[in-house]
């Protein structure tokens, strides 16, 4: 930032802000300023009057002797550091229009009866300048998911067949067994998962005996026996842990959801697909995923929801909707994260996957939706969560597209 004057109308160039500080002490730390040609690296302090400093006893406050600029929205007596010579100060009611402060304030006069402060204005935004800042959310709340996959990737060495297991068999639990299913995949030894995933049966006993599903005696019942007498095979021969394992809930869930069926879609999946990674890495649209996912859970549970109970007759297909899920919550941040890794840029490819994908329906979606917002796919919904949990709730404005916009536009 050039051309800005101090109080006593010296010459001051921001180069770098700095960090901001959410804790005690000054506002800004490492920030450099050039001050009348001179260069300077410390820490920057705000306040509204500059009489404030001495209001807080920052001059009693060894953290605060190293602040470089004090800016103010007014000057009202000069602040001098420890050894009595004058903290420059920046005031920026000099700076900032009465026209600006003005929509600033309109931003928040609805704030305690709105969902968002522009809920009045958003929605007469420019196409253009909405449609880039969505997309720019989108892939913020992308990023954020690879988080994870970071995380896991430094644990398994590299091993991304390993990390797509964990974080897929994750998101088959969704939010109640998430957690569960994460566990079990992450403590069961993956090598073990390529040598049996050709064998439907045996990967489900598995997943089914470290969940603690197979620990009832039930007689009578061929597929169970089976599950049992596989599992004890195996938790021999690979010298499989002991709990204690958290057992997954059924409490609250549609049959659809119970991890008896979701378990027996993941072991189905790896049967059906030996090189499941590389063919999710590889796919360039939603409709190539769809074909992928393309799988039910083992024939039993078309007649049984849990072990021993026969039911009705239930369909136990991926759900296109449940797909999307797993594409949103996992495909997308493992694909950008495996790019990444071979220095390639997929961007476009992302883009066309998740366009291709429905917006999810929830309560702050439908919100949006009565602000004139449109929503063709995912992306949109996607970015408009990231805008609402990381800007709207916590007053962002001065930070988001939209907000720039209403604040500089013409009475």
């Amino acid at each position: 930032m050039e051309n800005l004057k101090g109080s006593k109308k010296e010459a001051i160039q921001i180069l770098d802000v700095g960090s901001h500080n959410l804790l005690s002490g000054p506002d800004f730390f490492n920030a450099k300023i050039k001050i009348d040609q001179q260069l300077w690296a410390g820490t920057v302090e705000m306040h509204i009057r500059s009489s404030d400093w001495y209001a807080h006893n920052h001059e009693m406050d060894p953290n605060y002797h190293n602040v470089i600029l004090h800016v103010v929205w007014e000057d009202d007596c000069d602040v001098f550091r420890s050894n009595n010579t004058v903290i420059p100060t920046l005031v920026l009611k000099d700076y900032i229009s009465s026209s600006i402060l003005l929509e600033y304030q309109k931003l928040f006069y609805h704030k305690e009866s709105s969902l968002i402060n522009c809920s009045n204005d958003i929605g007469d935004i420019d196409d253009f300048v909405l449609h880039n800042w969505l997309e720019v959310l989108y892939f913020e709340r992308l990023e954020k998911k690879t988080d994870l996959v970071a995380q896991l990737l430094m644990e398994s060495k590299n091993d991304w067949e390993r990390v797509f297991f964990i974080l897929l068999s994750k998101n088959f639990g969704l939010k109640i067994n998430g957690e569960t299913f994460f566990e079990i995949a992450r403590r069961l030894p993956f090598p073990m998962v390529r040598k049996i995933q050709h064998n439907a049966l045996q990967l489900e006993s598995t997943l089914y005996g470290l969940a603690g599903l197979l620990e009832e005696d039930i007689v009578g019942d061929g597929y169970y026996e089976s599950l049992k007498s596989e599992f004890d095979f195996l938790k021999a021969k690979y010298d499989l842990l002991d709990g204690p394992w958290q057992k997954p809930e059924f409490f609250k869930l549609r049959p659809s959801n119970f991890p008896t069926i979701r378990l027996s879609q993941v072991a189905n999946l790896y049967s059906k697909h030996q090189n499941l990674f590389s063919k999710v890495i590889g796919a360039q649209s939603a409709g190539e995923i769809y074909k992928v996912f393309n799988v039910s859970a083992s024939e039993y549970w078309d007649s049984h929801y849990t072990f021993g109970k026969i039911s009705k007759k239930y369909g136990t297909k991926l759900s296109k909707k449940f797909v999307d899920l797993l594409i949103i919550n996992t495909i997308l941040p493992v694909k950008l994260s495996y790019a990444k890794h071979m220095g390639r840029d997929v961007n476009d490819e992302i883009i066309n996957i998740i366009s291709g994908i429905s917006p999810e329906s929830n309560s702050i979606i439908s919100k949006f939706r009565m602000l004139k917002l449109q929503f063709p796919s995912a992306k949109e919904s996607q970015a408009v969560l990231q805008l609402y949990n990381e800007y709207c709730t916590k007053n962002k404005c001065l930070h988001c597209a939209v907000g720039h916009q209403l604040l500089n536009r013409k009475p």
